[in-house]
């Protein structure tokens, strides 16, 4: 065992890069007693005993990842599995999952991390007087629990979301208070669904009631939030223009650093640089191939992957990276905006997303839209997977995570904004208990989504009465 200790603020600097470290043996409490040696520069926001201090228990990160357009629920439907495979489902409280639906399928490897729900509502995603709108506010109002103010102009009005709401109040304790990713580009303004502006179905994240959050599409400007150095333009600029790693520019701090670690802190640091140069690759990779075909009048930025399964890896794995140096504590990802008509090539499926929501129990669509939420879902459970892979202390990542999947329509065709298709991954640090089947949480009817991220909230430290349109904690949790 090393006797250096590290505090958990501990950066690697070089020209134009900060590189935050994933946890270290020698950042535990009691696992060493030599102070970090000058060479080493701390974050300011935390010193080093309070950093410690921190890691006696790990903080937990949470996630929101939005998927658009719904789903097919007859395919998707958790009672529906249950009562399938024989097991009657409870009117309301947490049963063992005992059976995944057609949807939730590639989720079986990781199914003991899962709480499915059923029984949430989005109603100020529904019209209440609003006419028409559905997809605009079904993202709007998805994080926030507002009705959004029906506008294509400039006088949006909507409220703070969950994910900022928790910035706020924890975000100081990391070097980027949350991050924004999407896997579509898509406008900012203008009239993008029945008169509601595009602000509305483009962003989920919002810091006020009229600021929303831009998301990173390209996954290099991702990568250099997470780990270039704003203080030093200059030097990014130098670095980029050389296409070099950004291990390369943080080599002399690393290999100091190295000479004094254990045998398992240098392990888990080489495969920990591993993995960075790994995305760095394939991120260079993807500009290398060219852009992809953006939509009609919008210019996608350099890098974005010309696929979109090659894309949302690729912003998942950059998610779990943000985890895992603790760079960020809080994250939303946007999958696509909501009303999206992107096409999925890649699985056979030529036709637009939105366009195939709309089936009209059309079979042939039917299918396909139930192979795009499969697609999604797949998505996911790789990134659980690999949450679950990642060691955090005495666990992994997943294990002090929150990751909630899901959107603000219920079924496409129908355009319901109840018995919402929401999962929940992790244990929250141990607050959310697991059963070997996973937890079929059962709510009562018109139960507020906001509900839910109460219960979120409070495992995130973030003490608040309420949110949105919420009217207490959820009582399954």
């Amino acid at each position: 065992m090393s006797s250096l200790h590290l505090s958990r603020r501990t950066v690697l600097r070089g020209l134009g890069a900060t590189m935050a470290l994933p946890l270290l043996e020698c950042m535990l409490p009691g696992q060493g007693s030599r102070a970090l040696a000058s060479a080493f520069a701390a974050e300011p926001a935390a010193s080093a005993s309070a950093a410690a201090g921190a890691l006696a228990t790990p903080p937990v990160r949470t996630a929101f990842i939005f998927v658009p357009n719904g789903v097919n629920y007859d395919a998707w439907n958790p009672l529906a599995a249950a009562t399938k495979a024989g097991h009657a489902a409870p009117a309301s409280g947490v049963a063992p999952l005992h059976a995944l639906s057609p949807t939730l399928e590639p989720l079986e490897g990781v199914r003991r991390h899962l709480n499915v729900f059923t029984g949430l509502t989005l109603d100020k995603a529904r019209a209440n007087g609003d006419g028409p709108g559905d997809h605009a506010r079904s993202s709007a109002s998805f994080l926030t629990g507002h009705q959004a103010r029906k506008t294509a102009g400039n006088d949006i009005r909507i409220g703070i979301s969950v994910d900022q709401l928790a910035a706020r109040q924890i975000g100081s304790s990391t070097r980027l208070p949350s991050l924004e990713l999407g896997c579509e580009q898509s406008p900012s303004s203008g009239n993008c669904d029945s008169g509601y502006s595009c602000a509305y179905t483009s962003n989920i994240s919002w810091r006020a009631e009229d600021v929303p959050v831009p998301k990173l599409i390209d996954p290099a400007d991702a990568f250099e939030r997470l780990f270039g150095d704003p203080a030093s333009a200059a030097a990014q600029a130098q670095r980029l223009s050389r296409r070099q790693s950004i291990l390369d520019f943080v080599r002399q701090d690393a290999a100091r650093l190295n000479q004094r670690l254990g045998q398992a802190d240098r392990h888990k640091l080489d495969q920990f640089h591993t993995s960075v140069r790994e995305i760095e690759r394939r991120i260079q990779a993807a500009a290398d191939s060219g852009p992809a075909r953006p939509p009609e009048g919008v210019k996608p930025p350099d890098g974005v992957p010309s696929g979109i399964r090659q894309h949302a890896d690729l912003m998942f794995d950059l998610l779990l990276l943000a985890f895992q140096t603790d760079s960020t504590r809080v994250a939303t990802l946007m999958l696509a905006s909501d009303g999206s008509n992107r096409a999925f090539p890649e699985i056979g499926i030529k036709e637009g997303h939105h366009h195939l929501s709309h089936h009209q129990n059309n079979q042939a669509m039917i299918e396909a839209i139930r192979a795009i939420d499969r697609f999604y879902v797949e998505r996911f459970a790789r990134f659980v997977q690999r949450l679950a892979e990642t060691p955090d202390g005495s666990g992994s990542l997943l294990d002090n995570a929150m990751i909630l999947y899901g959107g603000g329509i219920s079924d496409g065709n129908r355009h319901n904004h109840e018995d919402l298709p929401i999962l929940l991954a992790g244990s929250a640090g141990g607050t959310l208990p697991t059963l070997p089947t996973g937890r079929l949480v059962v709510s009562p009817k018109e139960t507020p989504l906001c509900n839910l991220y109460l219960s979120m909230l409070d495992r995130m430290n973030c003490r608040v009465d309420a949110f949105g349109d919420s009217t207490g904690r959820l009582a399954a949790l």
